[in-house]
């Protein structure tokens, strides 16, 4: 008598051709204060993720003056700083925020040419 497999071989085909679901990114801007290097990063990061990451996206904005502690545990040692903590692998982007083909390469949204 033959067991009977959990899955099947067409199950798995059909599996292994649909498209894999949305990633969630999960991002932290690390800023000091209201300075305009800060309100200029938090709004090309913003701009970025609404057109790029739409609805699929969680940016948590964490000023160091405030969250000294945040950023230590970070090891964040210039500001901005931008993790990604999610998808792996965890990426930092340090200073000048505005290009975005650096930060999108560097998000893993777009590939070297």
């Amino acid at each position: 008598m033959k067991k009977k497999t959990s899955g099947t071989t067409e199950e798995f085909e059909r599996s292994v051709a649909a498209p894999p679901p949305e990633e969630r990114y999960v991002l932290r801007l690390y800023v000091t204060g209201m300075t305009p290097r800060s309100t200029e990063a938090f709004a090309a990061i913003k701009a970025l993720c609404e057109e790029h990451l739409q609805g699929r996206y969680d940016l948590e904005v964490i000023d160091i003056y405030q969250h000294p502690h945040l950023a230590k545990d970070e090891q964040i040692i210039a500001v901005p700083t931008l993790v990604k903590k999610l998808p792996a692998p965890l990426r930092r982007l340090v200073g000048d925020l505005s290009n975005e083909k650096r930060v999108l390469l560097g998000l893993d949204l777009r590939r070297k040419p």
